[in-house]
């Protein structure tokens, strides 16, 4: 009969420093993993695992979601919905991206960090398209920014922000995560702005309806999801406890995914209920409009992927991590 061997694992002593994680100690796979043995081990309980899932399963719902949406919509003679389907279209990208970063990312210390430039690069395109005025709904108000303003210069620090702390991330870890909290915070606050004084300055139909009560939900998940990234918990105060099951990356996808999945049904509830007060109040945007600023924002994070990918290949061994232990 067949038998099927699954890839060996390992305890935080035994890998490299660039692949430990705080309060993991098993459940590690060799640092050095083939392709085939990172595909096996979606299929073994690792400490990947369920980072892997959490996204992987999301990822065909969101894609249903996304398919079934076109099915029933003229696309072609309904501009109005365009920023929609590109939102919907780039929620199906960043989990499959995540998903992969964590199932290759044992193949090799560069390989790692090439992942996660990918996975970065997903979640700034991610972040573009929720951001698209027409997409999130916005109250016209002369004294609130516009979440399209400087999007291009926003979309190239964060990408900056994400990638550059991957040389950092042994020297000085607490620096390196708060960079990255920032690189989320700063474009999220500001593109929700708009959002925030529609629902807690304004009344009437205009600006609110059933939707209002997903977008808050979605603020309160978003919130929790930066917790878990940050805080480390709850594997930090009982380390190896949490190793396969409970551990703060995936409370945080856990979070994230319910965060997009609530801003989804708000956006969906907002362009049907709204739709004829955005049409009277506010200008859809063009197809060339989208067009330009996804594709800039293609540009600006692959440039930076291979830019920092470059990098790594550049600077040498110990000058990029500390010795091995």
């Amino acid at each position: 009969m067949l038998s099927l061997k699954l890839p060996r694992l390992f305890r935080i002593d035994q890998v490299p420093q660039v692949f430990h994680e705080q309060g993991i100690l098993f459940g590690y796979r060799h640092p050095q993993s083939s392709a085939t043995a990172c595909v096996l081990s979606l299929f073994q309980m690792t400490n990947e695992t369920l980072n892997i899932w959490t996204h992987l399963l999301p990822f065909c719902f969101f894609t249903w979601r996304f398919v079934t949406a076109l099915y029933v919509t003229d696309i072609w003679n309904d501009s109005y919905s365009w920023p929609l389907f590109v939102y919907m279209g780039t929620s199906c990208v960043y989990p499959l991206a995540s998903s992969c970063a964590h199932t290759f990312n044992s193949m090799s210390k560069n390989a790692r960090h090439i992942c996660y430039f990918l996975d970065y690069g997903a979640v700034n395109l991610f972040s573009l398209a929720s951001s698209l005025p027409s997409v999130l709904p916005e109250s016209p108000h002369p004294g609130l920014p516009a979440p399209s303003q400087q999007r291009p210069h926003r979309i190239l620090s964060r990408r900056t922000y994400l990638s550059l702390p991957r040389f950092l991330e042994i020297q000085k870890p607490g620096l390196c995560k708060m960079l990255r909290v920032l690189a989320f915070a700063y474009p999220y606050t500001w593109d929700s702005l708009p959002i925030f004084y529609r629902l807690f300055l304004l009344s009437g139909d205009g600006a609110q309806n059933e939707a209002a009560l997903y977008h808050q939900k979605h603020t309160a998940m978003t919130l929790l999801a930066s917790f878990f990234y940050s805080a480390h918990l709850p594997e930090r105060l009982a380390p190896g406890r949490f190793d396969y099951i409970g551990h703060s990356h995936q409370l945080f996808h856990v979070c994230v995914i319910l965060a997009t999945h609530l801003q989804m049904e708000a956006i969906v509830l907002d362009k049907t209920l709204r739709r004829e007060w955005l049409l009277a109040n506010s200008r859809p945007l063009s197809f060339p409009q989208i067009a330009g600023a996804v594709l800039l924002c293609l540009i600006f994070s692959l440039s930076n992927i291979i830019y920092f990918s470059a990098a790594l290949y550049r600077i040498p061994e110990p000058e990029l991590h500390k010795k091995e232990t």
